[in-house]
């Protein structure tokens, strides 16, 4: 079937009108629909992923996230998020609960895991920092005075701000850590 023309420019019109005005009906949601987000206190926030520093807008109802979207004011993403970022929600509310919630630690030679409380984890994780840094402590190299301890590095993460890394920088300087990097750089 030849299509002429004139043809064309009337299904183009027709199909253009009738997209129109169905996205309107669409955009603008039926009535009797209760809006979800309606009653939710939202707060912005950065996505936790990368070093882009995407803003999230984040809606919260009773404690709980409902949504998680694009910040359209933030300078950076506009809105717009990348596909681990439109995932963030499944992170906030999953139903297959495949997260870790307590610490689980192994014995070395050991093939069980075993809950531990955290308190047990943070001291367990001191004190082989304690002994590494003792271990692997150098204080003069050639004569001059380094003070730096040679078996431990410090990695930042992206999502952290100005104020955060500064901490992170001045802890892993007071150790002696001269291998310091951060994520962003990477």
């Amino acid at each position: 079937m030849p299509v002429t023309r004139k043809d064309f420019l009337k299904l183009s019109g027709m199909t253009a009108a009738g997209a129109f005005f169905g996205g309107t009906s669409f955009l603008t949601g039926c009535k009797s629909y209760p809006d979800k987000l309606r009653g939710a206190k939202e707060s912005t926030t950065i996505c936790p992923y990368c070093g882009v520093g995407c803003g999230l807008i984040v809606s919260v109802r009773d404690g709980k996230v409902i949504n998680i979207e694009g910040d359209p004011d933030h300078p950076i993403n506009r809105g717009t998020l990348c596909a681990k970022g439109n995932a963030l929600y499944q992170i906030a509310v999953n139903p297959i609960q495949r997260r870790l919630t307590k610490v689980q630690y192994r014995r070395p030679g050991g093939t069980a895991w075993e809950e531990i409380s955290w308190e047990q984890a943070l001291k367990m994780i001191a004190r082989k920092v304690k002994d590494t840094r003792d271990k692997s402590f150098v204080e003069k190299a050639d004569g001059v005075t380094v003070n730096r301890a040679e078996a431990l590095f410090s990695l930042g993460g992206a999502a952290l701000d100005n104020e955060e890394c500064y901490l992170v920088s001045k802890f892993a300087r007071i150790l002696g850590i001269n291998y310091l990097e951060h994520q962003a750089r990477i």
